[in-house]
Parts: C-alpha cells; structure tokens; sequence
C-alpha cells in the first residue's frame, strides 16, 4: 500500500547515510552556524575556572529558562566535567550524548548544547523550549450549541492533556512516534488499554510506522497515506476539533491519531453512519436527537439528487411532472436557451465559486460576498433568461442541505458526487441515477477504515449496532459498545431494570 512513499535506497542515497553516520559534533555544529539565529556564548566556571560554551537557535529557546535556570547553575556550580555538570543544573531537563545526530535533532526542538573547552566529542543538552501558541477556544468548524466549548490547538502536549482531561484513567495510553523526514512531526496514538482492540491498535501503528514521507504538516496528510483506499472521495478516518468528542470516540474502543502542529485528531475505525452523527445529538432528547439525524440524512440525500432529478425528469421523463405543475415549469423556462444539463451546471458552479470565494476571503467579507453574490446573481440570472426560477430554488436548497452534515470533509463529498449525478442523468436519465447510485453502494461494499467494515452496521447486517447509526436510541438502551470495533471490553455497563421502591 505505501510502495508509492518507499522507494529502493540508490548507491548515492546510502553513500549519504554513511556520510550523516561520520558527522561530528564539530560537524553539527558548522552546520548549524550558517544560520544566523544560531548563537554561541563561552563563559568561565568561577568555582574551578572550567571554561564552556553554549550553543543554541535563539528562535527555539526561552531566554528566561536560559537566563535564570541554567547559567547562574554553570557559572557558580561545581563540576569537573560533562557529567557532573549534568547533576549542577537542578530542575531542567539534560541528557549527556555525543551521538551528532541526537544532538542536532534536540538543538532543534529547543536545547540549549553545551561543551567544555578540551572535549569535543559530547555535550550537555539542557532543555529550554519557547512555549509558542494560542489559547484554548471554541470550536470553529464543529459548532455546538450545547456541551463543552473547547476546541483542540497547534500544540501536541496541550491537545492531549485536554484529552486526559475527560479520561483521568491510568490504562489511557498514548504512544509517541516522529514522522516526517524533513518536518519530524511528532505524532500520538491514543488507546484505552483493554477496551481497543489490540489488532486495531497494531494497524494505526505498523502504517504510521510504515510511512516515509517527507512533508507531514497536518493529519490529514496522515489520513490520506496510510487509508485502505486513497481513491476514495469518502473521509475513511473521523477527523474532529473538539476533545470531547475524542474522549467518547476512545471509550467505545476506536484508535486516536494526534500530530503535532494540528487542531484536528484523527479517529478509526469509522463508518460511514458515523459522519452523520454530531455531538449535539446527545445533548438533547433521543426522540429530538433521532428526528434530527434523519433530517440529516434526508438533507443529504436532496442534495445529491435533486438537480439530477431535474435534469432526468425533464430531459426524458416529461410525463412524471404533474399537470399543475407542468404549468410553472413552462412558464419558468420559455426565455431559458439552454438545456437543463447546461442550466444546472451553470448554476451549481456558480454556488461553488461562490463557496468558494466566501471561504478563502476574510470573514466578514466573506459572508457579504455569500450573501450578497447569491442574491445578485440568482436575481440577474433568472431575469437575463440563462435560468429558471424552479431550479435555482432547487440548487439553492441543495447547497443549504450540504451544510446541515457535522463533518466538513463528508460535505465536499457530497458536493463532489452531484456532478456524476448530473451526467448520468444527462445520458441516461433516471435509468443512470440508478446505475450511478449502484457504483456509489458497490463502492461504499468494498470500502474498509483500518480493515474494518466502512458501511456497518447495514452491512454486514448487525442489529445491536442500530441503536446508535441511523437512529439515536436512550442511553440506557447502550451499554454495548459497537460490534465492528471488536472491543476487549464490549459491555460498557450493567443494564439495570430494576423498578423504583414506589412502583
């Protein structure tokens, strides 16, 4: 799956290795020196007059921590050499090394090196990192009405202690791993030990062990490489902003993948049942929750088949439109030139540059070229006769039912697949609706998120997974956990159905 990043080493590839393997600490240095926020200070030992030098990247280093935990311990502590200098600087942590390698990649991640005049083959590395980012906010693309209000952030640490935050249990495991073999993104798997399946465990591991990538700026780099089927427009992994969310997906058994640099997680398994649940679902009634989940699912599906609808009803199905609303619909379009086929791209390209161009400017003129341009163009549209009024209400309400999808990455989905929509119903009108939503469901057969089954709980068929996909049942009536994760731990809690004292 991955033979697309790992490539056979060349004789020159491996020469290079053999080169990295003979570098020095001299070596590293030089190196580090071209840049010139690389920074180099001797000072003199005034206990037993030891001369030092330290070397650090000043854009990585707190000058505080340098400044009042590490030299004032250097210049008056009492240490013969590297060794026990390590044990003078209380409070911070140092390694002792003279692997060149170990030391250029901590130099780099925010160490401050030291060495000792008359030793240059190891160094004291003293960690001293500038803590860099934003405050914790809400969420801006998973909006919720109700529950907690916080988002995820850049930082690797401070995303996972939100995470830990709602599961303050010892067998919560997070494994570190550094990917990337330029940006050495460090990147967290995230279990419950003894209620994930270790088999789902060890496949998130070996795949983001498996990749050689150079570039891994965000995790969804990560949820592209190492999915069962990269051709797929459909997201196999749930990538989510909010920690909650996180914590509920680890407490049914899934896997959780953080990356350093990123305010999203990733989690899997995930089905496609899955993208269409939001959190708010919880938060209210289950009668209101499961009402609106099929207003969901509904919306989806308007969206992806009304303008093909419309397109295979009048290009070859006249005789379905009523006679009352054959009417309108000739009314509607006799200044319309065109073809529905054409009529309907025109417009659905036009909502999409619109998308578009709100998203990509700045917010507040974002929503005015939206609103503004919508209103602008739909009206001229229709008065200069390149559309009719029936389908720009249709393509209006189909960009309206897209949003109402909790997962941004599932939306662009259903946005992408209109437009096969579209030509099947030009060449073949309701009959290539048909075929075009066959190849779709044989897709979605063969589909798999880490080896797991993408269309569960319709297929395969298990009812007790129901009760939590299409609709949303009590939370009394869930204490199993989903069947398809195989949980060490599949029962969650005691169903308890015993009566009140006064009943």
């Amino acid at each position: 799956m991955f033979s697309f990043f790992k490539k056979k080493k060349s004789k020159t590839s491996q020469n290079e290795n053999e080169k990295k393997s003979d570098k020095s600490l001299a070596d590293v240095i030089a190196q580090l020196k071209k840049s010139s926020d690389f920074k180099q200070k001797s000072f003199t030992n005034k206990e037993t007059n030891a001369r030092f030098t330290i070397h650090f990247i000043s854009t990585l280093i707190e000058d505080k921590i340098v400044q009042k935990d590490i030299l004032p311990y250097l210049l008056n502590g009492k240490f013969s050499g590297l060794d026990s200098m390590k044990n003078t600087v209380p409070n911070v942590e140092c390694t002792v090394t003279g692997n060149p390698e170990t030391i250029a990649k901590k130099v780099l991640t925010g160490s401050v090196l030291v060495t000792m005049e008359g030793d240059d083959k190891k160094g004291v590395l003293f960690r001293a990192p500038v803590e860099l980012g934003r405050q914790v906010a809400p969420p801006e693309v998973e909006y919720s009405v109700e529950g907690p209000k916080q988002a995820f952030v850049e930082s690797l640490d401070q995303n996972i202690n939100l995470i830990r935050a709602y599961l303050p249990k010892e067998n919560f495991v997070c494994e570190e791993l550094t990917i990337g073999n330029m940006t050495k993104t460090r990147v967290a798997i995230l279990y419950i030990d003894g209620v994930t399946n270790e088999e789902n465990i060890q496949t998130v591991r070996q795949r983001l062990k498996d990749i050689d990538f150079d570039l891994v700026l965000d995790s969804s780099i990560i949820e592209e490489i190492i999915a069962d089927n990269t051709w797929s427009p459909f997201p196999e992994l749930m990538d989510t902003e909010r920690p909650v969310k996180v914590a509920a997906g680890l407490s049914e058994g899934k896997v959780g993948i953080a990356v350093d640099r990123s305010p999203f997680v990733l989690l899997g398994p995930s089905t496609l049942s899955s993208f269409f649940a939001s959190l708010d679902d919880y938060y209210m009634n289950w009668y209101l929750g499961t009402f609106i989940r099929v207003v969901r699912i509904m919306g989806i599906l308007f969206s992806m088949l009304a303008t093909p609808l419309y397109v295979a009803v009048l290009t070859y199905h006249p005789e379905m439109i009523p006679k009352e609303l054959m009417a309108t619909l000739v009314s509607s379009r006799e200044s319309v030139p065109f073809p529905p086929i054409l009529e309907a791209l025109f417009l659905e390209f036009t909502i999409d540059l619109l998308r578009e161009a709100g998203a990509r400017l700045p917010s507040k003129v974002g929503q005015t070229i939206g609103i503004v341009g919508g209103i602008v163009l739909g009206t001229a549209s229709v008065e200069a006769g390149l559309t009719s009024n029936v389908l720009l209400i249709l393509v209006s309400l189909s960009a309206l039912a897209a949003f109402t999808t909790p997962n941004y990455k599932i939306s662009n989905t259903v946005r992408l697949l209109r437009f096969p929509f579209l030509l099947f119903a030009q060449l073949w009108g309701m009959l290539g609706i048909n075929i075009c939503a066959w190849f779709i469901l044989a897709h979605l057969l063969r589909m798999t998120s880490l080896g797991r089954p993408y269309l569960e709980p319709l297929y395969p068929l298990r009812i007790s997974d129901m009760r939590d996909a299409l609709v949303r049942l009590p939370l009394k009536n869930q204490n199993v956990r989903p069947g398809f994760l195989n949980s060490g731990k599949p029962v969650r809690f005691k169903d308890k159905k015993k009566k009140d004292i006064d009943e």
